[in-house]
């Protein structure tokens, strides 16, 4: 077995046991599904992993980490996680904050249009409700970037609501348990055994519980997500319009306002593709441009 590979313990083995008799014996119903909460609380309780955004009730920072955790993983935000907070403490701090401070300490975790979308986020959160998250997945949705999945993780990370919702992790963890053998595997099939094996009175534990067991099962088997017919592999970064617009940004944070060729010059950037990309960082509002510069926003 690898390093960092959970050992199961005989209790463990023998809940898994449990679980496939009641699969089994009355197909995927309740029964089952009652089975696979017990297997995943009782993973969490022994082999939960440590992140600071569950040491806090704080619906701010649990709202923070949700978003850093869209696109990233889990190591990659422990760090910007600690470093942001320290930096922008509340809604209050974050929505007064220049949008490039903001995308200054977010350099490093991807996908900076995040970024943007959770400084506007923290500016209407302090606008419409003096700087208290709203609590329903409705409303939490209406907020930029924020998908439905993302609203019901923070409902239930922030408010400890019994949501019921899909990602990564969570379709990891039901594909392996419930659809073994099968291919093409939808949402629609999964979300009514998620609704079934939640814990309704211990919602944010739960769905811990299954973050941690859909990590331990990618590194123990193949990834169960390749069985999904929402499964797409992720394009190439290397020299992709991503990893330049990432680029352009860190330039642009360190140096300040360049012209275009300026700035395509010291990227290596074919100047095409630099000013394809530029404009519509410009539309997007990450990047103005003033007297033939430009520069952050």
């Amino acid at each position: 077995m690898s390093a960092g590979v959970t050992e199961f313990s005989d209790e463990h083995a023998v809940l898994v046991g449990e679980f496939e008799r009641a699969l089994s014996g009355e197909g995927p119903g309740r029964a089952a599904c009652r089975a696979l909460r017990r297997v995943i609380c009782h993973y969490y309780r022994h082999q939960r992993r440590q992140m600071a955004w569950r040491e806090t009730t704080d619906p701010y920072r649990i709202f923070v980490s949700e978003v850093m955790l869209q696109q990233t993983g889990v190591e990659r935000v422990r760090q910007k996680y600690a470093e942001f907070i320290e930096k922008f403490p509340d809604f209050p701090a974050l929505a007064a904050a220049e949008q490039r401070d903001v995308l200054a300490a977010w350099q490093g975790l991807g996908y900076n249009r995040r970024a943007i979308a959770l400084h506007r986020s923290a500016q209407i959160v302090v606008e419409k409700s003096g700087g208290t998250l709203p609590r329903t997945v409705g409303d939490l949705e209406s907020l930029p970037g924020i998908g439905h999945a993302t609203a019901s993780s923070i409902a239930a990370f922030a408010f400890n609501a019994p949501t019921v919702f899909i990602e990564t992790n969570v379709r990891r963890v039901f594909i392996h348990f419930f659809f073994r053998g099968r291919e093409g595997i939808t949402d629609a099939e999964i979300l009514p055994l998620v609704a079934e094996t939640l814990d309704p009175e211990h919602p944010r534990e739960f769905y811990w519980g299954v973050m941690d067991y859909g990590t331990m099962l990618k590194k123990r088997y193949p990834n169960p997500n390749r069985r999904s017919a929402s499964y797409a592999i992720q394009s190439r970064f290397e020299g992709s319009d991503r990893q330049v617009r990432g680029r352009v940004l860190r330039v642009l944070l360190s140096e300040g306002p360049m012209d275009a060729a300026a700035l395509f010059e010291g990227l290596e950037v074919d100047r095409k593709k630099g000013e394809i990309i530029l404009e519509k960082m410009v539309t997007e509002g990450f990047v103005a441009e003033e007297s033939g510069k430009y520069r952050i926003r």
